[in-house]
């Protein structure tokens, strides 16, 4: 195969990468606190003396949208949204992560969990109890608790200290490898969630436009492939 080849395989290979990740985010759309995926693409150049370059399109490096989703307003005294920035940090059984989606509840042990069970985490990186025989659980836009009136508690805000290495592990879980910071300019809504921060159309719009640079680049392929075919068959003869 010539380098046109290979430059356009190295392309197809990243238009494939931005279609699952497009797809990802559309079938995400309605996800509280999921955050939009995207597709870096960079360019390889190689050339040396007396041969011919190349330069080649990878897709390696996934990025992620940290814009200010929609705020719904749900009235629970367990549901919270940041507005501006921030996440939430939660204990899972592969170490802290970080999220947006703030729909959490107490488990039976009285510990702030979010759906999947993973303990919510305080500003010092502790579990938020709350005690059982609360009658009033208010937090303010700090992110202090108040039980029955009384502050005890305070849920933490964090950001990763790279933002570019941010890595998302699920839907809503992301992984900070060099580590978070804490936020004080974000603020905590209590009985609100947020919503996604997928735009559906704009998202459809960049998929039609992933499928025709496919297709594309498939007849180039094809095409190439029926010219070395019949220049064979024609040194053959």
């Amino acid at each position: 195969m010539d380098n046109a080849g290979y430059t356009t395989l190295t392309r197809q290979s990243g238009l494939k990468r931005e279609m699952t990740v497009l797809a990802n985010n559309i079938a995400n759309a309605a996800t509280t606190g999921y955050r939009a995926g995207g597709i870096t693409f960079s360019e390889f150049i190689k050339s040396a003396p007396g041969t011919e370059s190349i330069s080649m399109a990878t897709a390696n490096v996934q990025t992620t949208l940290l814009s200010q989703g929609a705020l719904k307003k749900t009235g629970g005294s367990f549901d919270f949204a940041i507005e501006g920035t921030g996440f939430f940090m939660v204990q899972t059984p592969e170490g802290e992560r970080l999220t947006r989606a703030g729909a959490f509840t107490p488990n039976e042990n009285g510990d702030l969990v979010n759906m999947d069970g993973h303990l919510v985490l305080d500003g010092g990186g502790a579990p938020i109890f709350i005690p059982p025989d609360a009658k009033s659980v208010d937090v303010s836009s700090d992110g202090t608790f108040s039980v029955d009136g009384q502050p005890f508690a305070q849920i933490g805000l964090y950001r990763p200290t790279n933002p570019l290495d941010l890595k998302r592990e699920t839907g809503v879980l992301f992984d900070a490898p060099d580590g978070v910071e804490p936020v004080e300019e974000g603020r905590v809504l209590q009985g609100f969630l947020e919503s996604s921060n997928v735009d559906p159309i704009l998202q459809m719009a960049r998929m039609i436009d992933v499928q025709r640079a496919y297709e594309m680049g498939q007849t180039f392929l094809e095409n190439e492939h029926s010219r070395i075919r019949d220049a064979v068959k024609t040194f053959v003869r």
